[in-house]
């Protein structure tokens, strides 16, 4: 696990992002990794934003984790700043070697640096061992998440 280096992805991860994000049952059904532009796009504008910090799990040159910290200001908690973490994926030749865990870490360390009060983050219904992954990290599963496509 210490060759593994976790850092701010640039534009050239993409691809690698990309298929990690389309590598799984529910990600096959939503990711198109065979048209990038809207992946470029998207990237350039979370890479302009201070608030947002997609992260690349670097092996040899190869993107292996990703994830996606998103800080939100906000007025409730006397003005408390949430972080919120997203699209975590790990490969699956790392599955099971503690990189899920060490990625989440690393963004809650990212968390604490930034004076957050709070971080939180979403899982599927159908992920019960993402659920279970999250619990084992100390997360409680303590709200109702909606949502509503556009």
């Amino acid at each position: 696990m210490d060759e593994i280096t976790i850092r701010r992805a640039t534009a050239d991860d993409i691809p690698a992002i990309v298929a990690l994000l389309a590598d799984d049952e529910l990600g096959a059904t939503r990711e198109s990794p065979d048209d990038l532009r809207p992946y470029q796009a998207a990237f350039a504008e979370l890479d302009a934003d201070p608030h947002q910090l997609l992260v690349a799990a670097d092996r040899d040159g190869e993107v292996v984790g990703t994830a996606q910290l998103t800080y939100l200001p906000g007025l409730s908690r006397k003005g408390a700043t949430r972080a919120q973490i997203e699209a975590v994926r790990v490969s699956g030749t790392e599955r099971g070697s503690g990189l899920g865990s060490r990625l989440i870490e690393w963004c809650v360390d990212r968390a604490r640096e930034h004076h957050c009060a709070l971080v939180q983050l979403t899982s599927d219904v159908t992920r019960l061992d993402a659920h279970r992954f999250y619990e084992k990290l100390g997360f409680q599963a303590t709200h109702i998440g909606f949502k509503l496509p556009l």
